[in-house]
């Protein structure tokens, strides 16, 4: 079928950035405007079944011959990810099974030679999983004689999923959690509840690229909004509530993906404030929350908005960072009157989360003290040897040093993140460019890099990485060098 979204000439030109630098010199402009438009399709930047500009429109504003475009588009469509149809137009898609398979950042292709620094997620703990799963399965015929159904997941996993809420602070009961399979999965219900196609959702900028492509299939619009100086910019946030009138805001207070930021306890104060004086639904995503490397971990958020006057709030977290990505287990903390509204949204979607993973999470959540104590201090170093990496093989880059979370966010120093991920590939790293993580082509002069693998694994990765760098052409930009007390990024 025709594409069914349309991108003009100006805005996929914001898309391209700098695209005559992907593919290094003594290569075509045709085939550089292809691979950009490739990498585009393959990291969700330009979906698929979106119809592109006419070679005319395109080749004006990128000031190029039709001839070079028109070579280009001929180019996508050998490598199946463009269709045309006379009179309809060009549209992208993805090749059919068969063809040659393609390395990409939120696609990777399982060879053992890759090392994905495309998603943060640790590895899973294995001797306290295969505890959980001997535990899990001396309880699961308990379980088996009914449908195995629970719309809203196993009482005995709300139970102890409330009493790790009670533990950090917040009371909470059953009847306020709602089990998911994971937290992309409580996004999306969250969403398909309370958001209609047209609205608004608030978000920081940059943000986790799941979230904004969850708003995107609501048909609803992401309005970010940038971190200042000191953390979260509150005062441009009200401006954006005031203008937009969003449905919810989304944020990720607790070591922040990708940014690694944490609000401090008077932002989220303030955030409460704001949320219950504009009468507007606060979605906090707690998925990073217990990865805690340096200091104390704060309160959760919903902690300020405890009271009668309390604005609708939603809690979302997951299994997938403490514990393993691998285990679809998350949940939703909201008040049991938007519990019960979520959960009604969802039964049109899927009516339950496997049993079986909700026991192994249950046994894990029994011991996540236990994990976390073994977890944190890998982590913690994994995430100073990576520091040291950079500094060492790429100095001229600069990151702040995030208290918590599994990944760093790298100012690059010039606009290339979508030209280096693009040839960190060929060499057999995946990663995820900076625009992954922002609206309208945002934070081409950024990376995300994981500190998730093993140390030894992480010295090749980064070799590996730091030759795909050098391999770019360079610009007369200056050089900053390795800063004493590296900066945040803004």
């Amino acid at each position: 079928m025709d594409g069914d979204r349309h991108v003009s000439g100006r805005t996929l030109v914001k898309h391209l950035g700098e695209w005559r630098s992907v593919s290094g010199t003594g290569t075509s402009a045709y085939s550089e405007l292809a691979e950009r438009i490739k990498l585009l399709v393959l990291d969700g930047r330009l979906p698929t079944q979106t119809r592109l500009p006419a070679e005319r429109e395109l080749a004006g504003v990128l000031v190029i011959s039709r001839t070079t475009v028109a070579a280009s588009y001929d180019l996508l469509r050998e490598s199946g990810f463009l269709q045309s149809k006379r009179g309809s137009g060009s549209w992208t898609t993805l090749p059919r099974t068969g063809a040659p398979s393609v390395s990409s950042a939120f696609a990777p292709t399982g060879d053992p030679t890759d090392f994905d620094l495309a998603y943060a997620a640790p590895p899973a703990p294995t001797e306290a999983f295969a505890d959980a799963l001997r535990a899990a399965a001396e309880l699961f015929p308990c379980h088996a004689t009914g449908s195995g159904y629970q719309l809203f997941g196993l009482d005995s996993l709300r139970d102890t999923v409330a009493a790790r809420y009670d533990d950090r602070g917040l009371p909470t009961t059953r009847d306020q959690i709602l089990i998911t399979c994971g937290a992309q999965h409580a996004m999306a219900m969250v969403l398909s509840a309370l958001v209609a196609p047209g609205e608004r959702v608030l978000v920081e900028h940059p943000t986790y690229p799941n979230a904004l492509d969850a708003i995107a299939r609501e048909h609803a619009r992401a309005v970010p909004v940038g971190f200042g100086d000191t953390g979260w910019d509150l005062t441009t946030m009200a401006a954006a509530i005031r203008d937009v009138c969003p449905r919810l805001m989304y944020l990720m207070p607790d070591y922040q993906n990708p940014t690694g930021r944490v609000m401090s306890p008077e932002q989220r104060a303030e955030v409460v404030a704001l949320a219950r004086r504009t009468r507007t639904t606060l979605v906090i995503d707690e998925t990073m929350g217990e990865i805690v490397l340096d200091g104390l971990a704060q309160p959760p958020l919903a902690v300020h908005a405890l009271g009668a006057s309390s604005p609708p709030l939603i809690t979302i977290g997951s299994a997938s960072k403490t514990f393993w990505g691998g285990l679809r287990i998350g949940w939703v903390r909201a008040a049991p009157a938007m519990i019960e509204r979520i959960a009604r949204a969802r039964a049109s979607i899927d009516i339950s989360t496997s049993v079986l993973d909700q026991l192994i999470t249950q046994q894990l959540m029994t011991r996540i003290d236990d994990v976390l104590a073994d977890r944190l201090p890998a982590l913690r170093s994994a995430r100073d040897h990576l520091l040291g990496l950079l500094a060492d093989q790429l100095p001229s880059w600069r990151t702040s040093i995030p208290t918590g979370g599994l990944s760093l966010w790298v100012d690059l120093g010039r606009p290339a993140s979508s030209a280096l991920v693009s040839t960190a590939t060929r060499h057999r790293v995946l990663l995820a460019a900076g625009p992954r993580f922002g609206v309208d082509g945002a934070f081409e002069r950024c990376l995300r890099v994981p500190y998730t693998l093993a140390e030894p694994t992480l010295d090749l990765a980064i070799g590996r990485l730091a030759a795909a760098w050098n391999s770019l052409p360079h610009t007369d930009l200056p050089v900053t060098g390795w800063p004493s007390a590296p900066t945040e990024v803004a």
